[in-house]
């Protein structure tokens, strides 16, 4: 399923928008996918990367990437459903197509990447008075000046596949600037496990195809209510387990939730001033 059309250019962590939307579109040419995704299948026919050959063919990989995105969707389409008028900003959204899968035709949609993510971006899924797309790092502030504050209205920040990249200490601010600067808002966010980030910064985390970048940012499943330490207004964190699954992974997803070491995926909610 390689693709012919657009040539991206991008570094090693913006490379990753490639990785994630491969194993979408991969899970998502299935009859029995977990995540139906039609605009990731077309856009990966649209661009000229050798995709099965740099990142390999995994239906166990490609699986829970998808089951990662429907937790992120469940989010963004229950906040949907409460302020149908919201604003979702995706930060680091890179390649993602949540919008096209969840979207309820009302609501405003930010995508913040790099500048080199996000010329990609634009030529492959043009922005419109509803979908915005931002070339800026998702740790510069100027971003949150182009979304509406407004409690009444409703914002949710989604971090998909962001913040294992960054250092702790920008992960940490990120959060505390969402909270100070977005107030009634929330922000769902993953986490990897710090022994899949040790070994990514040691550059061991690979398989026959593929080396992670390195991810400075993990986080234990035991650990994530040290996520309200980042700021004040920071509450109700959440972990948002993955739902449904595909054969013998149906059965193991319950069981894996009792694993400290784990990925995850939280949803925070930040208090009103």
């Amino acid at each position: 399923m390689s693709g012919g059309g657009e040539r991206p250019e991008l570094g090693q962590v913006p490379e990753t928008a490639l990785w994630t939307l491969w194993h979408r579109a991969v899970e998502a040419r299935r009859p029995d996918a977990v995540l139906h995704d039609p605009v990731a299948v077309g856009l990966v026919g649209r661009i000229d990367f050798p995709f099965a050959e740099r990142f390999g063919e995994a239906p166990l990989v490609s699986q829970l990437q998808a089951l990662r995105a429907a937790c992120f969707d469940r989010e963004v389409a229950d906040f949907l459903d409460r302020y149908p008028r919201g604003t979702v900003v995706g930060l680091g959204d890179g390649l993602e197509t949540q919008a096209w899968r969840v979207d309820n035709g009302r609501a405003s949609w930010l995508s913040v990447d790099l500048p080199e993510t996000a010329r990609l971006r634009e030529r492959l899924l043009p922005p419109d008075e509803r979908h915005r797309i931002l070339a800026c790092s998702a740790t510069d502030p100027r971003w949150m000046d182009e979304v509406d504050p407004d409690p009444a209205r409703g914002v949710l920040i989604t971090t998909e596949g962001l913040l294992m990249y960054l250092r702790p200490t920008e992960v940490r601010e990120l959060i505390a600037a969402c909270a100070e600067r977005f107030p009634g808002g929330a922000l769902v966010l993953d986490a990897v496990p710090r022994w899949a980030g040790r070994r990514a910064v040691a550059g061991k985390l690979r398989d026959r195809y593929y080396q992670t970048p390195p991810m400075p940012f993990g986080m234990d499943a035991d650990e994530l209510d040290q996520l309200a330490q980042a700021h004040s207004a920071v509450t109700d964190v959440r972990e948002v387990y993955p739902e449904g699954g595909r054969g013998l992974l149906r059965a193991l997803l319950p069981l894996a939730r009792a694993i400290k070491q784990r990925p995850s995926v939280v949803a925070l909610r930040f208090t009103e001033s």
